[in-house]
């Protein structure tokens, strides 16, 4: 019953969870679309997640808990890859911070996600220079997610909470993107490390406007850093961590997204998703995939229903000048007993790019894969001769 309530609240997370494919390109993986309060049709802030990588399936509603004094938590690594509730197979520990006196039930997925005071959480990966990097750092994204979905009932404090964290105890992944909302407010958190023999971390959050709507989809989107207003929190190192690496020469004006950025982006703010998402919402802005930069967030032209983010993350491009359904092909490896196959799908998804591989269900006939389209939705495989077509969720 706790469940039924807490998700039919007024902070709605989307989540869609894919582990299929053994990734071969850092590229479009995940994508978190954010919906203001005033923009939703039944007053809901939104956030959502799709995970399309290859991490753990199992998830537990942790319950909340009071510690004594004196009680530490254990900060760790390699959770996401863990087999069932309680594996350590892989699991390293950083070290070990004072625990809360008392800490909030939350939902324990790869990417932890939410909690009973209705905090929730998405998560994208924007990777960002690898000279930011140390993995001598403690905490992961996971972890910080963890952690503030553990202590904090509010978007602000949880961005406070894993900033203060990260800069103290080291930041030790990529460049990771969180969109933290609560009943109230939506926000975008982005986080790198300071260098690769440097404790510490580099970070900075913008909030969704109640009435707009933003996407965040592997690529940095917080653009200047206005640290006098009430929408926009940040660390103090974030100039000085870019000079510091070569990454700005400190004349002009500082734009968060161009100084982190990696090719990927290829010098914009923004692909493919984020100009599909932003055009669907306000098409009357007049959106062209040629701007170097498209706007944070867009007030959408009708009020947001929970049903359509879930449908864009369904999206397929059709209509547009990046049609998924055109000329996809999914080619099975063949063996002496079944000749190479090729399957002509109308089925593709946009969130992943480039070639994806994984091996088929029965282990049997090398790995699928996909050419010249996307495949969080797709999964194919030949069993016993005969072609099978999955499609998840």
């Amino acid at each position: 019953m706790r469940m039924k309530r807490l998700l039919a609240s007024l902070t709605v997370l989307v989540f869609a969870f894919l582990p299929l494919f053994a990734q071969e390109f850092v590229g479009q993986n995940c994508t978190s679309i954010m919906v203001g309060k005033k923009a939703s049709a039944d007053g809901s802030v939104i956030t959502s997640h799709t995970c399309d990588g290859v991490y753990r399936t199992w998830a537990q509603w942790e319950p909340a808990a009071d510690h004594e004094p004196g009680a530490l938590h254990a900060v760790q690594r390699g959770t996401m890859n863990t087999r069932f509730r309680g594996d350590t197979t892989g699991v390293k520990l950083m070290g070990q911070i004072p625990e809360a006196a008392h800490t909030y039930a939350y939902l324990n997925t790869a990417y932890p996600c939410l909690n009973e005071k209705q905090l929730a959480m998405g998560e994208t990966t924007f990777v960002g220079p690898d000279t930011l990097v140390n993995e001598a750092g403690w905490f992961t994204i996971e972890e910080l997610e963890r952690v503030a979905l553990q202590r904090c009932d509010n978007a602000r404090d949880a961005i406070r909470l894993m900033g203060s964290l990260a800069e103290e105890y080291g930041y030790g992944d990529e460049g990771e993107c969180l969109t933290v909302a609560d009943k109230n407010e939506v926000w975008q958190f982005e986080i790198l490390g300071v260098g690769h023999e440097k404790v510490g971390a580099a970070w900075v959050a913008q909030r969704i406007p109640d009435d707009h709507v933003a996407v965040s989809a592997n690529i940095p989107r917080i653009g200047k850093i206005n640290r006098k207003s009430k929408d926009m929190l940040a660390s103090a190192n974030v100039e000085q961590v870019a000079l510091d690496n070569g990454l700005w020469d400190g004349k002009g004006e500082f734009v968060f997204w161009k100084v982190f950025n990696t090719d990927y982006g290829n010098g914009r703010n923004f692909n493919d998703r984020e100009w599909f998402i932003l055009n669907h919402f306000a098409p009357s802005l007049g959106l062209t995939y040629d701007m170097e930069e498209l706007p944070f967030s867009v007030k959408p032209e009708q009020p947001v229903d929970v049903r359509e983010v879930m449908a864009l993350f369904r999206e397929t491009y059709e209509g547009t000048d990046f049609d998924m359904t055109r000329n996809v092909k999914l080619a099975l490896p063949g063996n002496k007993e079944h000749p190479a196959d090729t399957i002509v799908s109308p089925i593709a998804n946009p969130w992943m790019n480039g070639v994806m591989s994984r091996t088929p269900p029965d282990g049997s006939r090398g790995v699928v894969r996909l050419f010249a389209c996307n495949t969080a939705s797709l999964l194919a495989a030949r069993r016993g001769g005969r072609h099978l077509l999955a499609l998840p969720g």
